[in-house]
């Protein structure tokens, strides 16, 4: 007869999945409550930890950029505010050579308005003498000169004045723009400032929790080996009694083929040795953990006799069935936590019959069906013998 067909097992992506659940899950089953609340505080404190390394690291870096973004902004505010006060000064000076000059061709004006001309006329008609004359027009040519340099000097310095408002108006802008990007700039600083200390702060907060978990975990350390030793001794008593019935039962060969999946969950936890990083012990969780709502009806996985039904420690109600003889040694299923057992010691049952029902009986932190492939008591992989969908 066939044994049952291993299953492929799920490739990439699902197996690392399925391995980090693994390591998640490495708080002794039989851990007493305090110290699976520790252990999980200790988990998500663990984990946290290097996002928050970085968050302080991040918004250290974050700080420093900030505060050198901020000092050369001032430092750029107060060489804005330097070169406005500079070409404040020329601009100054430029209205007040303005000034200068309008007052002197206002005066040009005035003495024009007053007949200055006819004065000029007088001089050139009271001439003496053609010599006499040429000097007058030369005395008047000089005036005019004088007066025409006035009127270009009040024209340049109206230019130059403008063109030092101008800059100055741009200088004065560019202050202020300045000092409104140094403000902003040092607002942006003291709030990185704020973020750095607040991370600080939860790091902090998380390396406290943290240790508050160590001292408690550590605390429990005496009644979790206590269980955990139990566990180990119940765990080979299990062995010891299915492999004496086994050696004295009359059972027929397995019938073969791929065992029907006992329950409709999905799967929360695998077979295999674990660590506790706690306690430092290594305990086989001897099954698959198949998560289900409580009550959820729970299926013979194969054809077979009934030959363990009741309460079995940290397994809580427990259930095995004998499903004969493959390669010399017993077959047998065996179904733990259950909040229910709807079969008896002796009974025979059919591939697919409900045996019992989903609960969290024993040693267990929620609904969850255990499910065990036994070899003459010797638990093996299930997932080698169920359908590879798990369904």
């Amino acid at each position: 007869m066939a044994a049952p067909s291993p299953a492929v097992a799920d490739p990439g992506d699902a197996a690392r999945a399925a391995r980090a659940v693994d390591r998640a899950s490495a708080v002794l089953e039989n851990a007493t409550a305090q110290a699976r609340a520790a252990a999980l505080r200790l988990q998500a404190a663990t984990a946290a930890m290097p996002a928050a390394q970085r968050r302080v690291a991040t918004s250290r870096g974050a700080l420093a950029a900030a505060i050198t973004a901020a000092n050369t902004a001032g430092r750029r505010a107060n060489v804005a505010r330097v070169a406005y006060a500079k070409i404040a000064g020329t601009y100054q000076q430029a209205q007040a050579e303005f000034a200068d000059a309008r007052t002197r061709v206002d005066e040009i004006a005035q003495a024009t308005y007053m007949g200055s001309t006819f004065s000029r006329i007088n001089v050139l008609v009271e001439a003496t003498g053609p010599a006499d004359i040429m000097d007058r027009l030369s005395l008047v040519d000089q005036l005019m000169r004088t007066q025409q340099q006035d009127a270009d000097r009040l024209i340049q310095a109206r230019r130059t004045a403008r063109s030092a408002q101008d800059q100055a108006g741009l200088a004065k802008r560019e202050a202020e723009e300045s000092e409104a990007l140094a403000q902003g700039k040092l607002m942006a600083a003291k709030g990185a400032q704020v973020a750095a200390l607040r991370a600080k702060q939860a790091l902090q907060q998380l390396m406290l929790s943290r240790q508050a978990a160590l001292r408690l975990a550590n605390a429990q350390r005496a009644a979790v080996l206590a269980r955990y030793r139990e566990a180990v001794a119940e765990e080979q008593r299990i062995r010891a009694a299915l492999r004496g019935w086994a050696l004295k039962s009359g059972e027929g060969r397995y019938g073969g083929g791929q065992l029907l999946m006992p329950v409709n969950g999905w799967k929360s936890s695998d077979f295999g040795e674990r660590y506790d990083p706690y306690y430092r012990v290594w305990q086989l969780h001897a099954g698959t953990d198949f998560a289900a709502p409580r009550g959820t009806p729970i299926h013979a996985a194969a054809t077979g006799h009934v030959i363990r039904a009741g309460w079995n420690g940290g397994y809580g109600n427990y259930t095995c069935i004998s499903h004969g003889r493959l390669g010399g040694v017993v077959f047998q299923t065996c179904y733990g936590h259950q909040s229910a057992i709807l079969v008896h010691v002796g009974e025979y049952v059919r591939r697919g019959e409900v045996i019992g029902r989903v609960g969290t009986t024993g040693a267990s932190t929620g609904n969850h069906l255990h499910f065990e492939t036994r070899f003459d008591g010797v638990p093996r992989n299930p997932l080698q013998y169920l359908p590879s969908c798990l369904c």
